[in-house]
Order: structure tokens, then C-alpha cells, then sequence
């Protein structure tokens, strides 16, 4: 063979016939689909504008098929190495299909309807089984602090954190505890702002916690859940134990009917994530977690809703209202309201989400 042949067919030490193949190959490959590819971009983008209208019976009954097939020349334009434009091409054009074919397209305020309209309690419903754990994890943590504390006082120290108690402690002097279940001196309004924005901090951490721990077979969630409510049974014997006890959950009731709910269900959703993982049924592990957590993120979206209520109480409610009664009747009333609310919203809007079926909204 000749210098100047070799040259021909050699540059760079790149065998040009090589190139022209693959140049060919990928040209082919584009000639034999580019007419699908720009139907489907055409659909897409009518789709995208608004223009739902321009779109033919066809087309619309084409998209799924489109999509699929759009997906699957990707995936063989990666595997061929063909040329770089084309591969960019087609991702571009399958992330646009799949918003159409499987992303969500609702506005926020249509997606906050649903929500409030139903979503939220149809999840709630779905992990109810959880709920009724948590509830009696809450009545025994509540029950184990107190009788702990009664039995012998030092155990509130270990459970109560010395920054937590505030002088709220055994033995303390009636007339000092009384004082810290009243509200605010005159003047003194500036500061409510500030503790209640560090309330919500903490009570949202707490909830965000015991959910996430669910993912550890839900374990860690119980037991953070029973420290919880064990801090509260000791708390709670020693205003009982200074004869205060019906203003001490009368101070506690205007907010924490709300915040103790919402730490609950919080760790009802972790808790359901765990057993979804350690039990998932018919379904795979990956299937399981992946409905679990559906349900989970719909639940801790209204729990926060519920922090933030709490923080308000917590930080001005409590401390303006200063009247037992009153007290009372804002906790209790916020707590029917709640009951009343998961019970019976949406239902009838889907059978199966009220079976606890759920995925969302």
C-alpha cells in the first residue's frame, strides 16, 4: 500500500473508515426514527404552551407509546456510543415527555385544595394502625414518668433536662410553681415573638426526628417517643404533687393538644415507614418503602402546619390567656376539631384511600 493510501485511511492514527461508519450508523439511526421523534416533540410542546386543543385523538393516545419509544432509542444511543448531539437530542426530549406522562400538572392552589380537602386526612387514615401504637406508646412513656418520679424523685432529674425545668421541680414551693402558670407582666409581650419562633424550632425538630428515625425498622422512633412522654409523666407529678395539677394541663392543654398530636403523628408516619421496610407484604422492599414514604411526606406536611399552630399558641396564646377555663377550652376545642377533621374529611372521595390504600392525594 501506498503513502498517500495510507494517508487516506489513516488520520491521527484514527481509521477514517471506522468514522465514516459510525457517522453512517448514526445517520441511519436518526433517518429510521426522527419522524416519531418529531411527532412527539410537536405534541410536547402544544402540550407545554397550552395549546391542548391543537393536539388530535391520535396524538393524544400516541404520547404513552411515543415516550416509550423515544425512551428506548436513548437507551440504544448510549449503548452504540452514537454521536453526542443526538444523545443530548433525545434526553432533552424524554425529560419533557415524562413531566407530560407521569409529572404532576396541577397548580398549588388546586394541589392545597386537595390536600386540605382530603388528601392529608385520607393519609392520616392510612396509618392508623400506627396512630392506635403511638397513642398507647404515649399513655405508658406518660404513665412510667410519673409513677418513676413518685416512686423516687430523683429519676426527674434524670429525665427532665435542668434548662427544660425552669424551677419546675419536686419540692419546689407551691406559690413559684402556681407563678410559672401564668402569663405574661405587662411590657413584657416583645419577647413572645422571639420564644415562640425558638419553640417551633425545637417542637419541629423533635417531630421531623422521631419521622426519619422511622427508617431504622422504626425503633429509634419508638424509643424517642417514650423518652418524650416520660419527660411529660414527670413533669406532670410534680405539679400534681403541689396540688396544681388541673392548672398544670390546663397550661399545657391550649397548645400541647396540638404539638403533642402532631409529634405523634409524626412518629406514626416514621413508624409506618419502618414496618413498611420490616414487613412489605406482596409487594417489594423497595415498592413498600416507596408507599410508606408517600404517605409519610403527605402526613408531615400537615404536621408542620400543626408545629406552626403550636408555636403561635405556645408563644402568645398561652401566655396572654392566663384563665384555666379558657385554657381548657381552646386545647380541648383544637383537639375535638382535629379528631373531627381526620375522621371525616374526604372521605367518599376514593374508597380506596379510606381503606388505607393510600398514595397520595
Amino acid at each position: 500500500m501506498s503513502q498517500a493510501e495510507t494517508a487516506s485511511t489513516t488520520i491521527g492514527g484514527i481509521d477514517t473508515s471506522v468514522m465514516s461508519n459510525a457517522i453512517l450508523r448514526s445517520d441511519r439511526f436518526r433517518v429510521e426514527r426522527e419522524a416519531e421523534w418529531q411527532r412527539l416533540d410537536t405534541i410536547i410542546t402544544h402540550i407545554e404552551k397550552g395549546r391542548t386543543r391543537r393536539i388530535s385523538d391520535e396524538d393524544a393516545m400516541a404520547l404513552p407509546t411515543l415516550y416509550r419509544k423515544t425512551v428506548s432509542a436513548l437507551s440504544i444511543a448510549r449503548e452504540s456510543s452514537l454521536d453526542d448531539g443526538l444523545v443530548t437530542y433525545l434526553e432533552s426530549l424524554t425529560l419533557r415527555a415524562y413531566y407530560q406522562v407521569y409529572g404532576t400538572r396541577t397548580s398549588l392552589g388546586r394541589w392545597l385544595s386537595e390536600f386540605i380537602g382530603g388528601g392529608w386526612s385520607r393519609a392520616i387514615r392510612a396509618i392508623q394502625l400506627e396512630i392506635w401504637i403511638m397513642v398507647a406508646i404515649m399513655i405508658a412513656g406518660s404513665v412510667v414518668g410519673y409513677v418513676l418520679v413518685d416512686q423516687n424523685s430523683d429519676w426527674y432529674f434524670a429525665l427532665v433536662p435542668g434548662e427544660m425545668s425552669g424551677g419546675r421541680v419536686p419540692g419546689a414551693d407551691p406559690a413559684i410553681l402556681k407563678e410559672t402558670l401564668g402569663g405574661v407582666e405587662e411590657g413584657s409581650e416583645d419577647g413572645l415573638s422571639v420564644f415562640a419562633a425558638s419553640l417551633f424550632s425545637n417542637n419541629a425538630g423533635v417531630g421531623i426526628f422521631a419521622f426519619a428515625l422511622g427508617f431504622a425498622f422504626g425503633i429509634p422512633t419508638i424509643l424517642l417517643e417514650i423518652y418524650n412522654f416520660t419527660l411529660l409523666g414527670a413533669m406532670t407529678w410534680v405539679f400534681v404533687d403541689a396540688d396544681l395539677g388541673v392548672e398544670f394541663i390546663g397550661w399545657l392543654s391550649i397548645h400541647g393538644t396540638t404539638e403533642l398530636l402532631a409529634i405523634l403523628l409524626a412518629g406514626a408516619a416514621g413508624l409506618h415507614i419502618g414496618r413498611s421496610m420490616a414487613f412489605p407484604g406482596q409487594l417489594t422492599h423497595m415498592a413498600a418503602l416507596q408507599k410508606a414514604g408517600t404517605q409519610g411526606a403527605l402526613v408531615m406536611t400537615g404536621v408542620v402546619v400543626m408545629l406552626i399552630m403550636a408555636a403561635v399558641l405556645e408563644g402568645f396564646g398561652r401566655q396572654l390567656i392566663t384563665g384555666t377555663v379558657a385554657r381548657y377550652a381552646i386545647g380541648y376545642g383544637l383537639l375535638l376539631f382535629w379528631i373531627v377533621y381526620f375522621v371525616f374529611a374526604g372521605r367518599g372521595k376514593g374508597s380506596a384511600q379510606d381503606d388505607g390504600n393510600s398514595d397520595g392525594v
